[in-house]
């Protein structure tokens, strides 16, 4: 179970996020809709110890986090930028995380290659960063924080500079491989399509505080998701190009 109590964090005299609280179940992702300076950002880089002087707790499979350094906290922080090693191939930044565990080299050549059958990036092992194109450059850094099934998976936009054919088809992977591997993940999008898309659960921040809804039905019929109101656009568009094709 993922938890966070009463977490309130400010920037001088900006309160970026007001006493929120929340559980979410492990293996599922929590998508969490909001407009930029909401406050999810903030609430990621907490769960990933890049944020300090807050106050609330957090807690991972029953441990509390708080005072544990970022990199024993079996957590993996991904955003826009795939910020992948330049001078390591594609293989290499896949299996980076193996290697500095000290998997054995057998092992790490096996799993490597696995993912990268995954990520449907076979043929360009050998490449570096530099010679990808931006969509696959982002399944690299996917493939890397994949490979070491961290005990959270947080995503801040990941997707958000990529062409809306490449996105579609981040999404659809992101989709098949956490629920692959059962990872538990905290996907921060400002995109209605995205969420729906990527979430198990739902949920809105404004103004710092966070509202989880009880079920995807839920998160759909209400009038504060926009999800009425994207479909209300799109039935519109639907009937007049109905009508213009009838006239």
């Amino acid at each position: 179970m993922i938890e966070a109590k009463n977490i309130t964090k400010s920037f001088g005299d900006e309160k970026v996020l007001r006493d929120v609280s929340f559980t979410f179940e492990q293996n599922k992702t929590l998508s969490i809709l909001g407009k930029s300076g909401s406050g999810k950002t903030t609430l990621l880089k907490i769960f990933a110890g890049l944020e300090s002087k807050y106050s609330g707790q957090i807690f991972v499979d029953g441990r509390r986090m708080d005072d544990v350094k970022p990199k024993d906290r079996g957590v993996v922080y991904l955003y826009q930028e795939p910020l992948l090693f330049p001078h390591l191939t594609v293989e290499e930044n896949i299996g980076f995380g193996l290697r500095i565990r000290d998997e054995k080299h057998d092992i790490i050549k096996e799993k490597t290659l696995e993912m990268v059958n995954r990520l449907q990036l076979n043929g360009q092992e050998k490449k570096y960063p530099e010679q990808l194109s931006g969509g696959q450059k982002q399944r690299v850094a996917f493939g890397r924080a994949f490979i070491i099934h961290p005990t959270v998976l947080l995503l801040d936009e990941p997707f958000g500079s990529l062409d809306p054919e490449t996105r579609l088809e981040m999404q659809t992977l992101f989709v098949e491989i956490s629920r692959a591997e059962k990872i538990t993940t905290l996907f921060v999008t400002h995109d209605l399509k995205e969420a729906l898309m990527t979430g198990d659960r739902f949920g809105m921040m404004q103004n710092g505080v966070l509202h989880l809804f009880e079920s995807r039905e839920a998160f759909i019929n209400d009038s504060g998701s926009g999800v009425q109101e994207e479909l209300k656009f799109w039935n519109k568009i639907t009937r007049q190009h109905d009508e213009n094709r009838s006239n």
